[in-house]
Formats: structure tokens, C-alpha cells, sequence
């Protein structure tokens, strides 16, 4: 299945109003349009309204469940955060509205890591959006922080909405400015 392509929603499933971040419930047999499939998560289109669908609800489209966290880590008990993987799982998270990863779309303005005394992590998020006022912030914030607590050895992920200094076009990077047509 491509993104575009319609498809029939098989089990009552609830997803996300884009921009407005309220809950919407679809039922089975409803017809969706798939505009975008990345990061393990979709948007949808219903008669005209776009909707955010959960990865772990992939099945309710005909999706297969992404599973995290990224591979290639070997990453075992009592190992020091890999920064490497805690970026790779930000990376997994997607504007719904915009095909680009929050981490090259410039959300992300810093990450920092506390070891606790068990010797797992407490990772604390400073993220912005591209409009104060954004109703997918509180939805993109959860993404992040659900997708960083899957990695090993990390216990606690707090995302802090930060709005200083305001996120601009040159915080993307090279490859979200070309993905968008910003060249």
C-alpha cells in the first residue's frame, strides 16, 4: 500500500483531528484515504478532514504494527543512553501534516540525560512547534516521549514545550528544505 491509497478501516478505532487534536472515532467499513505513512504512524483522509492514526492501530487500516525501538542498537541493562538511539526514535515521529521528522524539521532543540540511582535515565526533551498554537503539539510531544521511553535503560522522558527562540525555516534541515521544496 502506497500513501494515497483508500483503504477500509476494519475494527472501531479512535484517531486524532489535524490541526485541531481532538479524538475521532472511525468505524469499521468506513473508507480512508492514506495520505501518509511514515514513521510507523498515518494520516488519513475522511471526506476532506485529515486524521492521525497511532501506529499501534496500523491493523484497523490494513497496516502492519511498526514495532520499536529502532534497531541496530545493542543496547543492554546498566549500558550508558546511546544519544545515537534517542535521536533515531525522535526521527521516528512525524508531523502529520508535514512528511518530515520532527528531529529535521527543527522541533527538537535539545536533549539532556540524568542517570538515576537505579542507573537507568531520565531523558528531558526541550521541543518546539512550527505555530504556538498548534493543537497536534500535546500529540506530537506524547509520539516523542512514548517512542524514547521504549529504548533500553531509559525510565523517564519528559517533553518540555519551549517557544524560545521561535522555531524558523533555518532550523530544518537540508533534506527537510528539499523534501518540502524550500530550495
Amino acid at each position: 500500500m502506497k500513501a494515497t491509497d483508500v483503504t477500509i478501516v476494519r475494527r472501531q478505532v479512535k484517531a486524532i483531528a489535524v490541526p485541531f487534536g481532538n479524538e475521532v472515532e472511525l468505524m469499521p467499513g468506513q473508507e480512508v484515504l492514506v495520505t501518509q505513512d511514515k514513521g510507523g504512524s498515518f494520516t488519513l483522509n475522511v471526506n476532506g478532514n485529515l486524521l492521525h492514526l497511532d501506529g499501534k492501530d496500523a491493523d484497523a487500516i490494513g497496516k502492519q504494527v511498526v514495532k520499536y525501538p529502532v534497531e541496530g542498537y545493542d543496547i543492554k541493562p546498566g549500558d550508558p543512553i546511546n544519544m545515537d538511539a534517542v535521536w533515531d526514535q525522535m526521527k521516528t515521529v512525524y508531523d502529520p501534516e508535514i512528511p518530515v521528522n520532527v528531529v529535521d524539521l527543527g522541533l527538537i532543540y535539545n536533549v539532556v540525560t540524568r542517570k538515576l540511582d537505579n542507573g537507568n535515565f531520565h531523558v528531558i526533551i526541550d521541543m518546539t512547534l512550527t505555530a504556538p498554537g498548534c493543537g497536534m503539539g500535546p500529540v506530537l510531544m506524547t509520539d516523542v516521549e512514548r517512542r524514547v521511553a521504549m529504548l533500553p535503560n531509559v525510565d523517564k522522558v519528559d517533553v518540555v514545550m519551549v517557544f524560545d527562540p521561535p522555531w524558523n525555516s533555518e532550523l530544518m534541515t537540508e533534506e527537510a528544505k528539499l523534501e518540502l521544496g524550500l530550495f
